[in-house]
């Protein structure tokens, strides 16, 4: 998070002339640190919840309230928390926010947090009510691995049209060994339009997708 932030502050300053720069109706600073908040505060913060409101027996009526429409028959409480920051926090992260503590139900790649096994060691940079970065350590022990495909394939059945489909040459590799790794992912697309003040990304992609006539 720390080498992201100085990088993007970099980028920003040498492009712009300023760590201040305007992004639609906001005006978004580079200049402090970024905030870092998880998964469940963020949905607590920005949907205005009390802890009891989004507990096992409270969460279902919370999304009905956001209007979420894709919840996998059976979800765990750790998807339904995942689908409620989707619904209710991710387009209020205007400022530069790193969101951390993902439930493994929603990052089926991810290694597990060693201190608590329920979340994943994870992070996503959210600017401009968008998604700019995807970061994390790479999950490298094959049966936990081959629980998870497992999991998402039920979900994948349930509706979830997004869940992963059950990788067996994925997990075969992952027995032979894969060291510890990790990745990050920064739309590049993403922050033109975050440099440019752009706030579609039609506008900033260098080969769109046409359709045919």
């Amino acid at each position: 998070m720390d080498f992201v932030q100085d990088m993007l502050k970099k980028v920003i300053q040498e492009a712009c002339q300023s760590l201040t720069i305007p992004f639609g109706e906001h005006t978004l600073d580079f200049s402090k640190p970024f905030e870092r908040i998880s998964v469940k505060d963020a949905v607590l913060k920005h949907g205005n919840f009390s802890e009891s409101d989004i507990g096992p027996d409270k969460i279902d009526k919370q999304l009905k309230k956001s209007g979420a429409k894709k919840i996998p028959k059976g979800a765990s409480w750790g998807q339904k928390l995942f689908i409620l920051f989707e619904e209710v926090a991710e387009h209020k992260l205007i400022q530069p926010t790193f969101v951390i503590d993902f439930p493994v139900e929603a990052s089926p790649l991810a290694k597990r947090d060693p201190d608590n096994p329920d979340f994943v060691a994870r992070f996503e940079l959210f600017i401009g009510g968008m998604e700019l970065a995807n970061c994390f350590n790479e999950l490298n022990e094959p049966f936990d691995q081959k629980e998870r495909f497992e999991a998402q394939a039920k979900t994948h059945a349930a509706g979830d049209e997004e869940a992963m489909h059950f990788d067996q040459e994925y997990v075969q590799a992952l027995e032979y060994g894969l060291p510890p790794t990790v990745g990050c992912g920064i739309g590049i697309d993403r922050l033109a339009m975050l440099l440019t003040n752009t706030t579609s990304i039609k506008d900033v992609i260098l080969f769109p997708t046409l359709k045919k006539k």
